[in-house]
Formats: C-alpha cells, structure tokens, sequence
C-alpha cells in the first residue's frame, strides 16, 4: 500500500457520498426508471469485479469503495424493482375493472335485448 493515504480514501469518500445522494434521488422519486435499473445492474457488476482487482492488488480503499457500491446499488435495484411491482399491481385492478364493467354493461344489454 502507498504511503499517501488522504487521496484514495477521499476518492472513496466522495464516491460513496455520490451514491447515497443517488439513493436519496431514488427514494424521493419513487423511481421506476428501467434506465436506472440497467445503471444499477452494471455497477453491481462493476463493483464486483472492482472488489476483485481490490483482493488482488491488497487495495483497501478501492475494497471499500466497491463494496459500498455493491451494498447501496442492489438496495437500489431491489427499490426500484419493488416500485416497478407495486405500480404494475396499481394499473392492473384499473384494467379489471374496465373489463368488469364491460361484461356488466354486455349482460345487460343481453337482459334487455338490445
């Protein structure tokens, strides 16, 4: 490990802060975003490759920064998912009832032959 510490352990510390502002986003959005998603996905895959290189070259500020990375972007996948269900389940008693009230509006027309 180097001598000079401050410099990797304030990019971690900026890094990490960016997500957590990015969590925050999320959470106040109540994002859906398939687009956020996909950039959750591909950083879950970069960070675990990122925590990889880190095992390898004995690098713990890259360790803690792709481990952070891993943590919060899953959260943020499982959020974002769970959001994505909880609306889909919004529109779809919307849908039924439409059809409901199509076949009433059908069984009615039959009662009454028109």
């Amino acid at each position: 490990m180097s001598d000079n510490i401050i410099v990797p352990y304030s990019a971690t510390a900026i890094s990490i802060s960016a997500r957590f502002i990015f969590m925050y986003l999320l959470y106040t959005k109540k994002s859906t975003n398939i687009y956020s998603l996909t950039f959750c996905i591909m950083n879950i895959i970069s960070s675990i490759l990122w925590i990889d290189y880190s095992i390898d070259i004995e690098e713990t500020p890259i360790m803690v920064r792709g481990i952070s990375d891993l943590v919060l972007f899953t959260l943020a996948s499982i959020y974002i998912i769970n959001n994505k269900r909880k609306e889909l389940k919004l529109v779809k008693p919307a849908s039924n009832e439409k059809m409901h009230t199509t076949n009433n509006i059908q069984n009615d027309s039959v009662l009454l032959n028109i």
